[in-house]
């Protein structure tokens, strides 16, 4: 967008397409990326994308490492939940950013960032700094996913958007389910600082790509002056964002503490509990009143597929980080093996969500319904998970791996379902708004329930150590970690509670599992309101003109601006 269309939107305070306008930025072929210069684009944004969800599930195998060497049990839930918080609470303001600045410079910025959390957390001296750059990584990342999106938009034509944006998401996905392995290779043959380190050469080599190549960008000839940005404040809803941040980290906070570091009936955990659930209300307030410049616009949440594509897709979150996070803890603290062994170890997991993924996406194209594979993940999500809540430190390897497949299988056949869904649900100007809002609800569900699963563990850890090993405190546990080598340099005094232990530790654990297991049957509920639907037919959404109300309700009679 042209510095003169900002000041004209300031102006009318809404944004309404026309045509024309939209006609006029359309590029023309010649202008979209071919041959070696689109080779190089998609795979510098597919390995951006791949680190961005690798860096959610790579720390899972290091955590036991961590742990023990800053000695910061209690802190697991933060060493991923402040990534993903600071993802969902910034995510909003990366859109807006896409909207009205250079997208590549929006894009080499938010790399910048998430580059720069990353080397604080490889350099890290404690488990605070760690968390900080945790939480920085978290802001570059807010801009990434969206980004990649956004370029290859910019670069390839409408019919082979599908196609460049699968094969990204697609490749991508192998970050998110890859990650222990590899965090556990990094952690036991080199450092768990390597988990972090490695996204700054490959991170370095996408940018300077993405930097030569020529992206048609209808924001190009932007100059940045002081008049431009004083004329995007406004649009921002910075008021919003003020009100929605501190919010989330209240209340994560009051999480962490509550029957921890406090009492659940503390002021300190009631004054948080009260000021977010406060901050809450006014947020929804500025947000209804703000309209369609508001970070969540209300149009998105007008629609009964959006409502439970976006639950559906929360409760995906939720699986797979609770289980790339503690997956590892049992592994390691209850059946005592070294992080390598314990990332080879959730291969039936990963192989099992890759392969249903595939299948179910393959099916879904060909037959074209969504649904039956919706109500396919929540069914072996909740029997998957439901068993895993069994497991202890006697579990045979054949009963562990079947669960593991089921509830990976359950992740795979669900992973595509809301992303169709809700792509199926609106019409074509109304998708990047729908897809930005589903990867919202997907951090912010991932950043408070890992917290609320830690939480879990803690409460249920100070419950069962004093009925299974009375002599062993629960501060002791959580100062000596979830390592293997942790567990045994904790018993070495305590001989005679090695049993107690492990079950303390594995019924802790199975709390976790329930969690998983309502949140698929919750899978299983939602999908019956994304509809019986045939994605092959072609949906008629009717003149522009009703599209444009779609997306502006409040709009009278403004002038036609290009966006």
């Amino acid at each position: 967008m042209t510095t003169n269309a900002i000041d004209e939107t300031v102006k009318d305070k809404q944004v309404e397409p026309s045509t024309k306008d939209d006609a006029a930025q359309t590029p023309s072929e010649e202008q979209y990326l071919t041959g070696i210069k689109m080779v190089l684009l998609l795979a510098s944004v597919t390995i951006v994308a791949f680190l961005f969800l690798l860096d959610i599930s790579i720390v899972s195998t290091a955590i036991p490492q961590i742990t023990a060497q800053f000695h910061s049990l209690k802190d697991v839930g933060w060493y991923s939940g402040a990534y993903l918080l600071t993802c969902a609470a910034f995510q909003p303001l990366s859109g807006k950013f896409y909207t009205y600045m250079r997208n590549k410079d929006v894009f080499l910025a938010h790399l910048f960032i998430f580059e720069l959390g990353s080397l604080i957390c490889g350099v890290a001296t404690s488990s605070a700094m760690l968390i900080g750059g945790r939480s920085i990584a978290g802001v570059g990342g807010a801009g990434l996913m969206n980004g990649c999106i956004t370029l290859i938009g910019r670069a390839s034509s409408l019919d082979k958007r599908p196609l460049y944006t699968g094969i990204v998401l697609g490749f991508a996905q192998l970050g998110l389910i890859s990650g222990p392995l590899l965090g556990g290779a990094l952690t036991e043959h080199a450092t768990w600082r390597w988990c972090f380190y490695i996204n700054l050469p490959v991170g370095g080599i996408a940018a300077v790509v993405i930097l030569v190549v020529n992206i048609n960008d209808p924001n190009s000839k932007t100059r940045y002056t002081v008049a431009l940005f004083r004329k995007m404040i406004p649009l921002l809803d910075l008021p919003g964002f003020a009100l929605f941040a501190p919010c989330c980290v209240m209340l994560l906070l009051a999480l962490q503490f509550g029957g921890v570091d406090h009492p659940w009936d503390s002021a300190t955990v009631i004054g948080l509990l009260v000021g977010s659930g406060v901050l809450l209300v006014l947020f929804i307030i500025w947000e209804a009143r703000t309209g369609e410049d508001a970070l969540i616009p209300k149009q998105i949440l007008k629609g009964r597929v959006l409502i439970t594509t976006a639950v559906y897709q929360m409760s995906i979150s939720i699986l797979t980080n609770t289980t790339s996070l503690w997956m590892p803890v049992y592994f390691q603290a209850v059946k005592g093996v070294g992080p390598t062994a314990s990332g080879v170890n959730t291969l039936p997991s990963i192989l099992s969500q890759m392969l249903l993924a595939v299948v179910g996406g393959a099916a879904i194209s060909k037959l074209g319904y969504y649904l039956p594979w919706g109500t396919l993940g929540g069914v072996l999500g909740a029997i998957g998970y439901g068993l895993m809540s069994m497991m202890d430190a006697s579990t045979s390897t054949a009963a562990w791996a079947g669960y593991l497949f089921l509830s990976g299988s359950g992740r795979g056949a669900a992973m595509q379902v809301p992303l169709v869904a809700a792509q199926n649900a609106v019409p074509p100007k109304l998708i990047p708004t729908s897809l930005a809002f589903l990867i919202f609800a997907q951090s912010l569900s991932g950043s408070v329930f890992i917290v609320v699963a830690n939480t879990i563990f803690n409460q249920s850890l100070k419950s069962t150590l004093p009925k299974y090993a009375p002599s062993v405190s629960l501060q002791q546990a959580l100062d000596a970690g979830a390592s293997a080598s942790a567990i045994n340099k904790l018993l070495e005094n305590y001989r005679g509670e090695t049993d107690g232990v492990l079950k303390a530790y594995s019924e802790s654990l199975s709390n976790i599992w329930l969690l998983a297991t309502g949140f698929s049957g919750l899978m299983f509920l939602m999908s019956f309101g994304m509809g019986w639907v045939d994605v092959r037919k072609k949906k008629e959404w009717g003149e522009e003109k009703k599209v444009d109300s779609e997306l502006k309700t409040e709009s009278s009679e403004g002038e036609k601006q290009e966006v």
